[in-house]
C-alpha cells in the first residue's frame, strides 16, 4: 500500500538539529577558553579526558558534586538575562567540594529545554566558561537536551557537575572541631542560589512588584537584586587550605545557617552564633518586612549575608583574618551540645 502522508521530521517533532549544531559551535569556543595543559580531548567527544596524574600530592582524594540553580532560573527568565546564572552554578558547584578542602579541576553542565535557542543555550555556557576560568577549573564536557513538550516555552533547566582533588592529609572533615573553637564568616552579597520560591512569593506575590520595581532600600531593581551572583570562596581560602588551620567550612545553601554548619560538626558539639555580629544585607531585613516572616524562618531559608563559615582554633584567628584577601566577622563560638546552630 502506498502512503500519501507527509515524510516526517525530527523538526515536526520538535527538535531543531540545525539549531543545535549552531549552539554546539559556538560551545565548543567558549570550552576551549577553559581548557588547560591536562585537558585531553575536545568538546563534542563522547567522554571528556583529563590527566589524572598528580605528582604533586601525596595521596590525592578526588571529591565530587552536583547541583543546580533552582528556581532563581525563574528570574533569569523574566528579566531575559542568561549569561549569570551558569557562572552561579560554576561557583556554588566549586564551594560544595572547597568546604573538603578541594580545588576544582573539571566541570559539566547539562541544559535541557524545551525549543532551543541558540543565543539563550550560548549566555548560559558564557557564564559556565567565565566561572570556570575565574575558578582555574577546566569544561571538560555536558549536554545540551531539547525535549518539546516537556518545558514551558522560554525556559529550561541547567545543572552542573564538578570534580576537584585534596591531598589526604589537607582533608577538611570537621573531625578536629572542639568546644572553644571560634566561627568566621565570609560575607555573601545577596541570595545566591538558595531560598528564591520564597523570595518570588515575597516580592511578586505578596508585595506585588514585578522584576523591574525598584527597590530603594537596596538600590536596585527586584531583578537587579535577584540576580547578584553566587560567590565562589576558593580564591579568599586557597592559601590556607594546606595551612591545617581550618577545621572546619560550610558553605551556607539551602537551609541557611542553622541547617549547614551541624553538617560539619563532630558528635558532642554545638554552636551558638551571635545575632548583629555580622551586617545582614539589606534585602533579608526588606523581604523579612513584606512578608512578616518568622525570624527563624529567614535563617533557616536564606544565607542572611554570610556565605561561608570558617571554624578554627581561637589562637588562629589573627593568622587566618590576616591571611584572607576580604573582610571576615567573628560571629559565634562552639561549645558542648548535640550538632545543633542556636542564634540569639
Amino acid at each position: 500500500m502506498t502512503s500519501t502522508t507527509k515524510p516526517t521530521t525530527y523538526s515536526d517533532a520538535g527538535v531543531d538539529i540545525d539549531a543545535a549544531t549552531r549552539a554546539t559551535d559556538k560551545i565548543k569556543e567558549l570550552a576551549r577558553c577553559t581548557f588547560n595543559e591536562r585537558t585531553l580531548s575536545e568538546i563534542g567527544s563522547f567522554g571528556g579526558m583529563f590527566d589524572g596524574a598528580f605528582p604533586r600530592l601525596a595521596r590525592p582524594v578526588l571529591v565530587a558534586s552536583a547541583d543546580g540553580v533552582g528556581t532563581k532560573l525563574k528570574i533569569a527568565f523574566a528579566t531575559g538575562i542568561h549569561n549569570t546564572v551558569g557562572r552561579d552554578l560554576v561557583n556554588h558547584c566549586v564551594n560544595d567540594i572547597l568546604v573538603q578542602g578541594a580545588r576544582p579541576l573539571f566541570f559539566l553542565d547539562y541544559i535541557a529545554t524545551g525549543k532551543l535557542s541558540p543565543e539563550t543555550v550560548t549566555g548560559i555556557v558564557a557564564g559556565i566558561a567565565d566561572g570556570c576560568c575565574e575558578n582555574g577549573c577546566v569544561l571538560l564536557g555536558g549536554e545540551t537536551a531539547e525535549m518539546p513538550g516537556f518545558y514551558a516555552d522560554g525556559e529550561y533547566d541547567v545543572a552542573g557537575f564538578i570534580v576537584g582533588v585534596v591531598d589526604r592529609e589537607n582533608v577538611i572533615d570537621g573531625k578536629r572541631i572542639t568546644a572553644g573553637d571560634v566561627l568566621l564568616a565570609l560575607p555573601s552579597v545577596g541570595l545566591h542560589t538558595n531560598g528564591y520560591s520564597l523570595a518570588r512569593k515575597l516580592f511578586l506575590e505578596v508585595a506585588g512588584y514585578d522584576v523591574n520595581t525598584k527597590l530603594d532600600s537596596v538600590e536596585a531593581t527586584v531583578g537587579e537584586a535577584l540576580l547578584q551572583p553566587h560567590l565562589s570562596y576558593l580564591r579568599p581560602l586557597e592559601g590556607l587550605l594546606d595551612s591545617g588551620t581550618i577545621k572546619g567550612l560550610a558553605h551556607i545553601t539551602g537551609g541557611g545557617l542553622t541547617d549547614n554548619i551541624p553538617r560539619i560538626l563532630p558528635a558532642g558539639a554545638a554552636v551558638q552564633i551571635d545575632k548583629g555580629s555580622w551586617p545582614v544585607l539589606p534585602i533579608f531585613t526588606l523581604m523579612q518586612q513584606i512578608g512578616n516572616v518568622p525570624e527563624s524562618e529567614m535563617y533557616r531559608t536564606f544565607n542572611m549575608g554570610v556565605g561561608m563559615v570558617i571554624v578554627c582554633a581561637a589562637a588562629d584567628v589573627s593568622a587566618i583574618k590576616s591571611e584572607l584577601s576580604e573582610n571576615c566577622y567573628e560571629i559565634g563560638r562552639v561549645k558542648k551540645g548535640n550538632r545543633e546552630v542556636s542564634i540569639a
